[in-house]
């Protein structure tokens, strides 16, 4: 292939790396896109609900490395008592911040007898380590931390009957939690943002190998 005296003579050297750049940019860009996909997926089954019942503060569990504008601190758990004897629902509360010394755990309020709560529906909330739960914390009076919260673990370890969903609390309940939640459609424009930069790095490396591979020919 020529082109106004220049000729195409791709390296092979090249060729891989042009390869391999561009299979990385488009894998990296469809698991973003994925990620997106699935936050609008959730977005739109979100779904408002408000229930009745009591909170067990001998329950608690406190999701440890969850921050707050670069804060760091817990997200306060605790299973709320149905009326009539209906079972339990695991309530995500708000977040708390952390004391400086880490083996200080912060003092949770919870509000006595029934109260009312509204918040979102959730079957799961998002995991951010994969790490064994501490078995050795079994409930009391102080809380159990965890890294993270699945609705069977915490079954398990309560011993509660406790009901399908996760309510993640939206209505001010005077115990001092923040409950500035962030919402799926706050993040998968990132998501979006982030696939579409990696499509480009791999149409970039398309582009670079093709330019680089015409050199001029030298003439005879």
């Amino acid at each position: 292939m020529k082109l106004a005296g220049l000729r195409f003579r791709p390296r092979a050297w090249a060729f891989a790396l042009a390869a391999a750049g561009c299979a990385a940019g488009i894998t990296l860009g469809n698991w973003q896109s994925g990620r997106a996909a699935d936050k609008r997926a959730a977005q739109a089954s979100l779904k408002r609900i408000a229930l009745n019942g009591e909170f067990l503060p001998r329950f608690t569990v406190l999701l440890d490395l969850r921050l707050h504008r670069g804060r760091p601190g817990y997200h306060v758990v605790q299973p709320l008592r149905l009326p009539n004897g209906t079972g339990h629902v695991i309530v995500l509360r708000g977040w708390i911040e952390a004391d400086p010394r880490r083996e200080r755990l912060p003092k949770v309020v919870t509000p006595g007898g029934e109260q009312r709560v509204e918040g979102f529906a959730l079957e799961k909330v998002p995991q951010y380590l994969e790490q064994r739960q501490q078995d050795a914390c079994r409930p009391g009076p102080a809380p159990c931390v965890w890294q993270n919260l699945r609705r069977e673990d915490y079954a398990a370890w309560s011993g509660l009957a406790v009901q399908p969903v996760i309510v993640e609390q939206t209505n001010d309940l005077g115990d001092g939690l923040l409950r500035d939640w962030e919402r799926p459609e706050a993040t998968f424009v990132k998501n979006e943002m982030y696939a579409l930069q990696w499509y480009s790095l791999a149409a970039l490396c398309v582009i670079l190998f093709i330019v680089l591979s015409f050199r001029r020919e030298i003439p005879s």
